[in-house]
């Protein structure tokens, strides 16, 4: 249930919260409107531009007087946005999201859900209003943003009733596509989520692709594992992954890329068939990684056949 680097204890409080939210928009169904979200939750949302300085600029200059944070020092915006490279943010003086209108909007649903789940958990309050006590802690900041995007994913795909519906069928990449129409929610997010609730040892990973690698950009965005996957297949990492999905991807540059089955081993020295599926959507190349079951002693595998 709870998702990775998110204390149990916060998890069960971060749910308290989302599922106050949908209970006072009425239990609606998918895929969510973040506007009926915004106006029950009195949250104003506006753009800025980070490659439009002078709308960026003008931006700023409307927020100085939000309060102390801001008034204290004008240019903190501007550092955030620039500097960090910020594709959204929260002033809670103003109760305002800002988010990039460069972003795809779909990323800009991400990263609106994100920033409501900062304002609705109490305890991201002192940090949000630059407690330098909170801020001064990065590890404590890592905390913060893993809960916020937890919190988020859990108000997209509507708490529980995701992994009902994702499990009321196998767990395949065009499953998880499905899903992604239907909630409204891009691809990668919808495969985060989908790891995320899994109970079987299961793996995801955002990457380049294999065969067209460029330089100016991470090989590997995202590596997700489940719980199970993580206690049972520790030693099995991100790079070790890659390695395995260029031996079996296409060079294909779109749509399907592998439907291939491999051999992994637990930390037990037992091994699994695993069905290795890859997409690409042409900016990245979403694999999908799920356990068939023990290999049977009297079965030859080799490799990987």
């Amino acid at each position: 249930m709870f998702g990775t680097g998110v204390k149990d204890r916060n998890a069960i409080d971060i749910d308290k919260q989302v599922n106050k939210i949908l209970r006072g928009l009425g239990n609606p169904s998918p895929p969510l409107r973040l506007a009926d979200v915004r106006e029950l939750l009195r949250l104003d949302l506006g753009y800025y531009s980070a490659t439009d300085t002078g709308l960026l600029r003008e931006t700023v200059s409307r927020l100085m007087v939000a309060g102390k944070q801001v008034l204290a020092r004008p240019s903190i915006l501007w550092d955030a946005i620039r500097k960090r490279d910020l594709k959204a943010l929260y002033v809670p003086d103003r109760k305002r999201i800002l988010l990039d209108s460069d972003l795809p909007k779909l990323k800009q649903r991400w990263g609106e859900a994100h920033e409501i789940s900062h304002s609705v958990l109490p305890w991201h309050q002192s940090f949000m209003h630059g407690d330098p006590n909170q801020t001064l802690s990065m590890s404590c900041e890592i905390e913060i943003e893993s809960e916020a995007n937890f919190a988020a994913g859990r108000l997209l795909f509507f708490g529980d009733r995701f992994k009902e519906e994702l499990w009321s069928g196998n767990i395949s990449i065009p499953r998880i596509k499905e899903l992604a129409g239907d909630y409204g929610n891009t691809i990668t997010s919808t495969l985060w989520r989908a790891i995320e609730v899994c109970d079987s040892p299961t793996f995801g990973m955002v990457s380049q692709h294999p065969h067209y690698i460029s330089a100016d950009k991470p090989t590997i965005r995202y590596f997700v594992v489940s719980r199970s996957f993580k206690e049972r297949f520790s030693a099995i990492g991100s790079e070790s992954v890659f390695k395995a999905i260029s031996q079996h991807c296409t060079h294909r540059k779109a749509g399907p890329l592998a439907n291939e089955e491999v051999v992994v081993t637990d930390d037990n020295g037992l091994r699994h068939r695993y069905l290795i599926e890859c997409f690409s959507n042409r900016y990245d190349v979403l694999t999908l990684g799920t356990c068939l079951g023990v290999v049977s002693k009297k079965v030859s595998v080799g490799n990987g056949k």
